[in-house]
């Protein structure tokens, strides 16, 4: 078998896996976990990659994290590297890191600072907006520098979160979550944030396992004893689980938020956003080993040290947790079907000082305990159902209703992204044979 014949059967491996799919996801019982393949299979992943990941708005990175012109930031989106920086006018754009030359990677740090955008291979050198200034005269006269800008991908950013999307066309309309979110994020004054603690987990697991245990607690008295000190399992306000003793807890700390004017009401966009603030236990400010404050200093006009956990979901790969003295932003990037990366970043007010305000250690001690047990779960997990004993099993509706809202936002989203293919394909070929017919 030559070289051709392999790469042919690949192709079709690919396009039947699609189909398989496609049936798979149709097919599914929805209260009940995914087939086998579409946890561990290579071709499967790669279309989660084309239809989810290289489509969707994704969570990168916060926007206190380019506070000046010239200041970038590099994240790997799958097999696409793409640069984030902030102009000469303050505003942030996103490109494919990848230069218009010969490809290579144009920065290669994961942060940084610079006047213009060189290319360490052969020192294209292009400004802040992506437009190429340098290319040597080797390019020759008739070279058009106009035609070889950087290209850009679609980012947008609100209440100090930044988005991005690799998407082609228009991506899917994110401005009304983006609204919501400027508005409940206002009283944190994002800008003037700064990361005071990050980590990275690889984590060997499939990217929606992943998510499924971050959208259920089920687990968490069981394995979240540092999580647990402070944190109500409750979802949100409209957990069916919510007890009456919760409600009326809720009720008084929601009367205090509003006579501080603290959004906090459940506001949903679909399955994919959502914004909602919880209290936490009783007696408790933030999540920390001891409940107690974090930071000395709180976060943007903040007052009450009792604010709870402002929680934010935006699917694909990001929850988070707002609180009054510091933030806890998480996000989530696929690296192949059994592997993914998690990342957990923890801001304060950007005058807070080290040592003095807060300590890193204590701040971040109670998610990084919980990050190391959901990987420990996860790669479980994935153990399990790489086994020829797997079929999928039932979710619980109660305790688990945020795992299957997710996984119908994921088939909602593969589905739909499948059929604007198809039927992009389809009109190319009724095309061609328009073409051929003439």
């Amino acid at each position: 078998m030559n070289e051709n014949d392999l790469l042919n059967l690949k192709y079709n491996s690919y396009e039947q896996a699609r189909l398989e799919m496609t049936r798979l996801l149709k097919e599914r019982p929805r209260n009940y976990s995914l087939p086998q393949a579409l946890y561990n299979d290579p071709f499967m992943f790669r279309v989660d990659m084309e239809e989810v990941f290289q489509k969707e708005w994704l969570f990168v990175a916060m926007t206190c994290e380019v506070p000046s012109k010239g200041d970038y930031i590099t994240v790997e989106i799958g097999q696409n590297p793409v640069l984030i920086v902030r102009d000469g006018e303050g505003n942030i754009n996103a490109y494919h890191n990848v230069c218009r030359h010969r490809g290579s990677r144009i920065c290669t740090k994961h942060r940084g600072k610079v006047a213009n955008l060189t290319c360490p291979y052969h020192q294209w050198t292009y400004d802040l907006k992506g437009n190429l200034l340098f290319a040597g005269t080797e390019m020759g006269d008739s070279f058009d520098k106009s035609a070889h800008g950087l290209k850009k991908a679609h980012c947008k950013n609100a209440g100090g979160f930044i988005f991005v999307s690799l998407a082609a066309d228009e991506p899917t309309n994110i401005d009304p979550f983006l609204d919501d979110l400027a508005r409940y994020m206002e009283p944190y004054d994002m800008e003037n944030t700064k990361v005071a603690a990050e980590s990275t987990l690889e984590e060997n697991a499939n990217w929606k396992l992943v998510i499924e245990n971050n959208r259920e607690c089920y687990h968490c008295a069981g394995s979240h004893p540092e999580l647990l000190r402070t944190l109500l399992e409750w979802d949100d306000t409209n957990d069916p689980r919510a007890t009456p003793e919760f409600l009326e807890h809720y009720a008084q700390q929601a009367a205090a938020w509003d006579a501080e004017g603290i959004p906090h009401e459940h506001v949903s966009h679909g399955y994919r956003n959502r914004i909602v603030r919880m209290p936490l236990k009783k007696g408790t400010e933030v999540m920390t080993m001891d409940g107690k404050n974090g930071c000395s200093k709180t976060m943007g006009r903040i007052q009450n040290r009792e604010l709870g956990s402002m929680r934010i979901l935006h699917l694909p790969n990001s929850w988070n947790h707002m609180q009054s003295d510091h933030v806890i932003v998480f996000r989530v990037l696929p690296i192949s079907a059994q592997k993914t990366l998690v990342t957990t970043k923890w801001l304060v007010h950007k005058d807070a000082v080290e040592g003095q305000d807060y300590d890193p250690k204590r701040l971040s001690e109670v998610w990084d305990a919980t990050n190391r047990q959901d990987r420990d779960l996860a790669e479980q997990n994935q153990l399990g159902i790489n086994s020829v004993g797997y079929e999928p099993g039932p979710y619980s509706e109660t305790f688990e209703f945020g795992v299957i809202n997710f996984l119908d936002w994921y088939s909602d989203t593969v589905l739909n992204n499948t059929n604007q293919l198809e039927a992009m394909n389809n009109s190319y070929d009724d095309d061609n044979a328009a073409v051929v017919a003439e």
